[in-house]
């Protein structure tokens, strides 16, 4: 990479690692350079994307520094992600999600390993168990209601060593009576506090999260730190009893009570292209108690259940049914289908780790052991938070300026390559036509039915688009006799 590339792509980066928590400048440049480069080749091996031997040693060595972290490296992210935020208005959305890197290595117990999976049987009939090679990634990733993805507030990496026992141990002691801090579910707790300490303003964050993240020691937590959460229902726990209830009945859940609310309402969304789904809303506030064996620690929450169920759904998918729990005032309808909407965007986080997988690559690389991959991936996340940023960005915001987003060096890129067409096609200058010329280079076809440009796209541009201004750089030096 130039020197001239790399001074017009220092807008971003130099915000990405300037607060980057590394014990020596010459870390950070390290830093800073190879995230120039990675964002330069997403996709590309270490190698390819550091273009010689010098450089590709040094990106081993940075990986291989104990002085470095993973946390060190996203230091400078999370930073940048702070000010995102205070820029912006209204409510932020936290979305917590938990994903698995799978790796092939001879030596799989240097890496660790995430999960045992039935791969069929033998010719004998004995089933064949594998446990599979990785890392895991638990991410918060911070976005706006328009879904516009800020940055990522929280990350933790780990990965496990052993399995055998663990059933063994349910059988004997109810996990419910387990201590949090005991668990890997704790992840969820750490992620909240730590984003809540970044941001610094827990009264706009609404936590999002799966079924996973339905956990009574978080929901007591986001209270106690005066924060919101929006989380979907895995478990029907249990309910003090409303005060009609016969004096007679056993114990009340909250899945009874919640059925025996009428519906409020219904309403339709957009599945696809060409779907539309209506669905059944209602709404109920309910006293929740904890887990019988925490109920001396823990005290009872009134909390609000939300519940869609689609009408008359088609035969070839599952229907809608759509159980959320959340701390936040839910008086009528309305309200109610805005924390659906909300509970919809959690899929950003799906797509940020999509990015990461198919778009950088990130478990084709080929580093042995999990201090190594955790740092690489910490690397990997910012770039992925970039190509992604860029494509909700220009839809959350088409009339924007480009250089809101874009550096000085992509969009000169791009006006040169406008300019040698015959037919230019940057008619104004807007962030979504400069991004639609990007998506164009990865093969996005712009046609008048088409979507509006992936993240595939436009991460094909990015990398086309690179290597264009590369080389307009080296033809600027020429000199000619």
């Amino acid at each position: 990479m130039s020197k001239d590339t790399e001074a017009g792509g220092a807008g971003w980066l130099g915000d990405e690692v300037v607060s980057a928590g590394l014990p020596d400048k010459r870390l950070a440049r390290r830093l800073h350079r190879l995230l120039d480069q990675m964002s330069a080749a997403p996709g590309q091996p270490v190698p390819a994307a550091c273009g010689d031997w010098a450089a590709t040693k040094a990106a081993y060595r940075f990986f291989d520094n104990p002085r470095v972290t993973e946390h060190g490296v996203m230091a400078g992210h999370f930073a940048a992600t702070a000010m995102r935020v205070a820029a912006s208005e209204g409510p932020i959305l936290v979305l917590q999600d938990t994903t698995e890197f799978i790796y092939s290595r001879a030596q799989p117990g240097k890496i660790g390993f995430t999960k045992t999976i039935n791969a069929g049987a033998y010719k004998a009939g004995q089933p064949n168990v594998r446990t599979l090679c990785g890392m895991l990634m638990h991410s918060s990733l911070a976005v706006t209601l328009t879904g516009t993805p800020l940055g990522l507030t929280a990350v933790k990496f780990w990965t496990r060593k052993k399995f055998k026992g663990t059933w063994t141990l349910k059988r004997h002691v109810n996990p419910t009576r387990v201590p949090i801090e005991t668990k890997e579910s704790y992840r969820w707790l750490e992620n909240l506090r730590q984003s809540i300490a970044l941001v610094g303003a827990p009264e706009r964050c609404v936590h999002v999260g799966d079924r996973e993240s339905d956990i009574y020691e978080l929901f007591c937590l986001a209270q106690d730190l005066g924060t919101r959460f929006l989380v979907r229902v895995q478990t029907n726990r249990l309910a003090a009893a409303p005060g009609d209830a016969e004096p007679e009945r056993g114990a009340h859940r909250v899945f009874e009570q919640l059925s025996a609310a009428p519906w409020a309402g219904r309403h339709c969304v957009k599945i696809g292209q060409d779907e539309t789904a209506c669905v059944h809303v209602k709404f109920a506030t309910i006293e929740t108690m904890p887990p019988v064996g925490k109920q001396k620690r823990y005290s009872p929450q009134l909390l609000t259940y939300v519940h869609a169920l689609e009408i008359d759904p088609p035969a070839d998918r599952p229907p809608i049914d759509w159980k959320l729990v959340t701390n936040l005032p839910v008086d009528d309808l309305a309200a109610a289908v805005e924390k659906l909407g909300w509970y919809a965007l959690r899929w950003k986080a799906e797509v940020f780790h999509k990015v990461m997988k198919s778009g950088c690559r990130a478990e084709a690389a080929r580093l042995e052991t999990a201090e190594r991959l955790a740092k690489f991936l910490a690397l990997i996340a910012v770039v992925s938070w970039r190509i992604f940023f860029l494509t909700m960005s220009a839809r959350a915001k088409p009339s924007a300026t480009p250089d809101s987003v874009l550096t000085g060096a992509e969009i000169a890129a791009l006006e040169r390559i406008d300019a040698a067409r015959t037919r230019p096609r940057l008619q104004r200058s807007t962030l979504a036509a400069y991004l639609l010329q990007i998506a164009m280079l990865g093969g996005y076809l712009a046609r008048n039915h088409d979507p509006p440009p992936g993240n595939m796209v436009v991460w094909r541009g990015l990398t086309r688009l690179h290597d264009i201004a590369f080389g307009i750089s080296i033809g600027a030096r020429q000199r000619y006799g």
